[in-house]
């Protein structure tokens, strides 16, 4: 049986995990077996972020719409609102309310006063 080389194939993929380590310092980008740790611990960062990323939108939005709530009335609340809006039938996801506080107060402060009516009515 022949003798098989794989210098091709190995310099291929030493290039390819060297290339995704560019930028990194010292030799995380130069040294292969370095750049390799560094690239897989950049992807389970790059994975578990992404969930992340996700939760923190949720969050900052809850806190706008809370923020403008409370400039509405000071004795409303976030979750006053939210369950004002579903008591009213409005079907609004919270990155829309949180757009609407920021960019249109107007258009907010209608909706806030549509959930606080049904609230009333309930």
């Amino acid at each position: 049986m022949s003798r098989v080389k794989s210098g091709k194939v190995t310099h291929a993929r030493h290039r390819k995990v060297i290339a995704k380590a560019a930028g990194y310092y010292a030799a995380r980008s130069t040294n292969f077996k370095t750049a390799t740790q560094a690239v897989d611990k950049a992807q389970q960062y790059a994975t578990r972020d992404r969930k992340a990323r996700k939760r923190q939108f949720r969050q900052l939005w809850i806190a706008r719409i809370n923020a403008a709530v409370r400039l509405f009335d000071p004795a409303f609340t976030y979750s006053r609102l939210i369950d004002g809006l579903n008591k009213a039938g409005i079907v609004v996801d919270r990155k829309v309310l949180a757009d609407l506080a920021v960019r249109e107060p107007e258009a907010f402060n209608a909706i806030a006063a549509q959930a606080k009516a049904a609230m009333v009515a309930a």
